[in-house]
């Protein structure tokens, strides 16, 4: 595809094009795709959101996009709910009428593909944000994720990957490389304050809030409360580290989920969600993602935005971040000692935080802009509009 088309694109007789985004809960498109919708309405696209409702729709609706509520939609595959949530999608496809259907999430992925093609929408996309399935999954468990994966591409105009190993797997199940591209990950820069007294203030108000002294380190990580964080490991590793830091958890609760930790774990404090990210990434002096999976993370982007040193999982989603001792730290996934272990190096090596810190604001401020990868979309957009033929324009 091209690498560079104008990007305000036009229907036939220049009328507006409708994209509509479907994930399977409103937080995917506030958390995961906030940027993406803005941008898609500051160029003119008229902009839905598709999802089942909840907490995030005021927010998703400021970005200048529509909400499409799919009452039924939930996130687990069940097959009377699911069938209720297609009836359900393919209405709202018919009432929108989309120029472009852009799926994401597993669930989403899969359904949406398939019905946005039945439903004739002219252009269909997925991203994919990372495979639900990993090396030490039971096989029937990996058939079943990339089986379905591979049969859904077959109903896509176009599949977009976030990391490079994802799309590798899948060309091996036939996705067509003519069809697929690795288009990475980014964030929204702009609200990530480089080390300056901007920033200082962020840092100084909120570790006054919570009651962090300015001679103690803070080590913390971003991510929904579910146990594929990691976070029983990063416990079991503050525990043994209790003295020299205080370790925080900040995220929402996510108890549709089957690994959702409802119960306190010693040595961590849960902070919950929070709507003011760049203090919270200011006031840390530690970022840590011990993830079993990840598409590409995006709070590992954050915190390298905000010149943070990172300590993340040794996963496909976390590599992309940086290099092993050259933008951050790696340990082996679910591995609580190699937790500690490196977790003990960053609290003991001042030195080695600054250096890691810098190198990782260095690298998300060349690869990790959102805005580009959303241009990406756009373009994918358009290029496949033109090899289909349809009579778009763009100025």
């Amino acid at each position: 595809m091209p690498d560079q088309l104008p990007l305000r694109l036009r229907g036939e007789d220049g009328r507006p094009l409708r994209v509509a985004h479907l994930t399977t809960v409103d937080m995917s498109l506030h958390l995961l795709l906030a940027t993406e919708l803005t941008v898609d309405v500051e160029h003119g696209l008229h902009t839905y959101g598709i999802s089942a409702p909840g907490p995030y729709l005021d927010r998703i609706e400021r970005t200048g996009a529509r909400h499409r509520p799919l009452p039924s939609l939930t996130r687990a595959w069940q097959p009377r709910a699911d069938l209720a949530a297609a009836r359900e999608l393919l209405a709202a496809l018919r009432e929108i009428r989309p120029d472009v259907l852009h799926t994401h999430n597993p669930k989403t992925g899969v359904l949406g593909r398939v019905l946005g093609r039945l439903a004739r929408v002219p252009v269909v996309v997925n991203t994919c944000h990372g495979l639900w399935a990993q090396a030490h999954d039971p096989l029937a468990k990996r058939l079943a994720v990339l089986g379905a994966e591979a049969f859904a591409a077959r109903f896509s105009h176009a599949e977009l990957y976030q990391n490079a190993e994802d799309h590798a797997t899948l060309a091996r199940w036939g996705v067509p490389a003519r069809r697929a591209r690795v288009v990475g990950n980014g964030v929204d820069l702009d609200r990530f304050p480089a080390p300056g007294p901007d920033r200082d203030a962020l840092r100084t108000r909120l570790r006054a809030e919570l009651g962090v002294a300015d001679d103690e380190l803070l080590v913390g990580g971003v991510g929904r409360r579910v146990a594929e964080k990691g976070i029983r490991e990063y416990a079991e590793a503050a525990r043994a580290l209790a003295g020299k830091a205080r370790f925080v958890w900040i995220g929402p609760d996510d108890p549709d989920k089957p690994d959702a930790l409802r119960a306190a774990e010693a040595g961590v404090e849960f902070l919950g969600a929070r709507d003011d990210m760049p203090a919270v990434y200011a006031a840390l002096d530690v970022f840590v993602l011990p993830s079993y999976r990840e598409g590409f993370s995006r709070s590992g982007m954050e915190a390298a935005a905000s010149g943070l040193p990172l300590l993340l999982s040794d996963i496909r989603g976390c590599r992309e971040i940086g290099t092993h001792d050259q933008h951050l730290l790696l340990t082996p996934a679910a591995d609580a000692a190699a937790l500690t272990t490196a977790l003990d190096r960053l609290l003991t090596e001042p030195g080695l935080r600054i250096r890691l810190g810098a190198a990782a604001r260095r690298r998300a401020l060349d690869r990790f802009d959102q805005r580009a990868v959303a241009r990406v979309s756009l373009e994918t957009y358009a290029a496949v509009a033109r090899a289909r033929g349809l009579r778009w324009t763009t100025d």
